[in-house]
């Protein structure tokens, strides 16, 4: 006779979380109850040792964790620790390609995604677009003619036709919106590759194309017809996506590795350099609450030994004069990293 299902149905196996897991699932709840902020510090690793009751190791192991997911940055040193970081965008975009290597993805998916993100991030763009986004716009448009006959600087100039809508992106203050097409973005700039025999003049006639396209969609939004601006973005996505495959355009199966990400950055900090800076638009930063202590559930035993609040006070300068000189430096320095 056949035996049920159920009982020949082995048990499954339920694994136990390490420890080191456990402690940066705490330290997460940390840095949100406590509403830590980009460059926030974390308390100390003795501090944290005595708050979840491990070992240094366990909480190195932990901090690893976070910064390998890039929320936090680890230094070594006195004054050395956690510190709370906003996650980049180029460490994501290494995860999501490391995800998508396993997965068949064409050029023709990217441009079905970019066909319906691109013309709406545009659009919403508009109206917060100011004259040193135009500005930008109108140098990336003198950079991407097609006046060189160089091979390898039209392949450049592919690139940089990108860097017309990340300054679109920045403006934009939806930031989900935002956040995906830069990702796809970045997937079109560092992936996209065209074979050897692409003649010259296909390169040619895609540049041409996309500075005229740029610039009828800059003078739009310099006129504020948003509308204007989403149709021909529109148009845009489906020429490029013409012109792409008509160059035998392939995308790179590959991962990518950290010398990649330096790339990135480097890219990244030299357009800053051309490019007035900016923080997108809408993007209300919170406001952060009073340097209390967070209160903090340990997701592992809590040891029995208490970690003492600081019981000194900060203390309050005698004169006027003496206020005027320890505030001055910190106003200072505020000045010049703006």
């Amino acid at each position: 006779m056949a035996r049920d299902a159920q009982t020949v149905r082995e048990p499954l196996e339920i694994k136990q979380q390490k420890r080191g897991d456990l402690v940066a699932e705490a330290i997460k709840r940390l840095i949100t109850e406590g509403n830590l902020l980009p460059g926030d510090r974390l308390p100390r690793e003795v501090e944290l040792q005595q708050m979840f009751a491990v070992s240094k190791s366990t909480i190195r192991e932990a901090l690893k964790s976070l910064e390998v997911q890039g929320l936090i940055k680890v230094s070594t040193g006195p004054s050395g620790g956690g510190m709370v970081v906003e996650v980049p965008l180029d460490r994501t975009f290494q995860l999501m390609q490391n995800y998508l290597f396993f997965k068949e993805v064409s050029i023709d998916d990217i441009y079905t995604v970019r066909q319906l993100l691109e013309p709406e991030l545009a659009a919403g763009a508009v109206p917060h677009l100011t004259e040193a986004d135009f500005d930008a716009l109108e140098h990336n448009m003198a950079c991407c003619s097609p006046a060189s006959h160089d091979r390898r600087e039209l392949l450049r100039q592919r690139q940089a036709d990108m860097d017309f809508h990340d300054i679109l992106a920045a403006a934009n203050p939806n930031s989900f919106l935002r956040f995906t097409c830069e990702l796809v973005n970045e997937m079109i700039r560092q992936l996209i590759v065209f074979g050897n025999e692409t003649p010259r003049r296909e390169h040619e006639k895609f540049g041409t194309a996309n500075v005229d396209i740029h610039r009828r969609i800059t003078d739009a939004a310099r006129a504020g017809d948003s509308q204007r601006v989403r149709e021909l973005m529109q148009v845009h996505m489906q020429e490029a996506r013409t012109y792409i495959k008509r160059m035998n355009g392939k995308l790179r199966g590959r991962l990518i590795l950290d010398s990649d990400i330096v790339d990135m950055q480097q890219r990244v900090r030299s357009q800053l350099a051309t490019n007035a800076p900016r923080a997108p638009a809408g993007d209300g930063k919170r406001v952060a609450k009073p340097a209390t202590k967070p209160v903090v559930k340990p997701a592992v035993k809590p040891t029995t030994k208490a970690v003492g609040k600081p019981s000194a006070k900060p203390k309050t300068p005698g004169t006027k004069a003496e206020a005027a000189t320890k505030t001055a430096p910190a106003r200072k320095r505020r000045t010049g990293s703006s």
